[in-house]
């Protein structure tokens, strides 16, 4: 009974911080900056003539029935920040192709800066890495900020690997976002590392791995959704303050006011959740290094000595959840962990 609480909470928390308390600030900001200048109609009328008490009770009440809408329609949310959703095919394209050229530019720099420091350190640089840096400084783009980028610090030089972590390895996997590509990063992590479609076996692998990796995997994930929830709450406020103000309704400098601040706090909660993602992608890729095994051992299979015999063993359960049966998926039987006798 103890662990069914606690599991309870910890749910409630996730969901708590993650959802209801950004709605609840955003909730907050509405019926204090916006909801005075809609005079005349009945709701908000009387909201205003109640007292403190059920003042305060009508918020935590909107804020937990708000919250758990928003919680309820995440995935939609998500996809539209990420690329995937209401987004026109020439938008989707044109985006992929800035991502790309930003992941390539970053990507340009880091060699430029490390194929300059190997020549410090070496003295006599060999000609391949002498003519490769001669190549990358002949373009505009990097010429530009070369000189800038010998002046940064040894951390300022890790921000830009950073920047450059939160991209995906493969570039047919990137997104025409920011957050898409700080997403898809880690998402595509267990392919890329094991081949094991983790997006596929996702519930089978968050099922068996010990509670703390999991719990992890959860609480890295509540930091972002409580970044997306604020963000698409001042967006929603901004909405119903243009709506106000087209009304012509009275407290015009109180409503502009709200829409410059909350339009201003838009991208920086955005940016916000796409840091926020560094320690989620931290979470899961410590879920599928340690989680692994457990999830072979659950599926009766024991994992191969080599890792190119696990990779090609993880590509066949991927393939065998994903596409319906076929004779060939046999060739998962030299995976198979040996049956256990139960004594008698």
């Amino acid at each position: 009974m103890g662990d069914i609480a606690k599991g309870a909470l910890g749910g409630a928390w996730t969901l708590l911080v993650g959802w209801i308390l950004p709605t609840a600030l955003n909730l907050a900001v509405f019926l204090l900056a916006v909801a005075p200048s809609l005079r005349g109609l009945g709701p908000f009328d009387r909201l205003r003539s109640a007292g403190s008490t059920s003042s305060g009770l009508a918020l935590l009440t909107g804020a937990l029935l708000l919250g758990l809408v928003a919680n309820a329609c995440q995935n939609s949310l998500y996809r539209l920040l990420e690329g995937y959703l209401l987004w026109p095919a020439s938008a989707y394209e044109a985006g992929c192709r800035r991502s790309r050229r930003h992941k390539a530019n970053l990507a340009d720099r880091l060699t430029v800066l490390r194929l300059e420091r190997r020549q410090r350190e070496e003295g006599a640089p060999q000609p391949e890495a002498s003519e490769q840096l001669a190549q990358l400084l002949a373009q505009p783009r990097i010429a530009r900020v070369a000189a800038r980028d010998r002046r940064r610090t040894a951390a300022q030089r890790a921000l830009l690997q950073e920047r450059l972590a939160r991209f995906p390895i493969a570039d047919d996997q990137i997104t025409p976002t920011r957050l898409g590509n700080a997403i898809r990063r880690f998402e595509e992590y267990g392919w890329d590392r094991y081949r094991l479609d983790t997006q596929l076996l996702w519930n089978e692998l968050t099922g068996c791995v010990p509670d703390q990796v999991r719990r992890q995997v959860e609480i890295a994930r509540t930091s972002v959704d409580f970044f997306v929830a604020l963000l698409f709450g001042h967006v929603v406020v901004c909405a119903l303050a243009a709506l106000a103000l087209a009304a012509g309704q009275p407290d015009t400098p109180l409503t502009l006011s709200t829409v410059a601040v909350l339009a201003a706090l838009v991208p920086v909660w955005y940016r916000s959740a796409v840091t926020a993602t560094d320690e989620w992608a931290a979470a899961v890729r410590a879920l599928v290094n340690t989680g692994r095994k457990p999830l072979a051992d659950s599926l009766g299979l024991a994992l191969p000595r080599t890792l190119a015999a696990e990779r090609d063993m993880w590509a066949m359960v991927s393939r065998l959840s994903r596409i319906p049966y076929h004779e060939r998926a046999a060739a998962l039987d030299p995976y198979r962990a040996e049956p256990t006798c139960d004594p008698q």
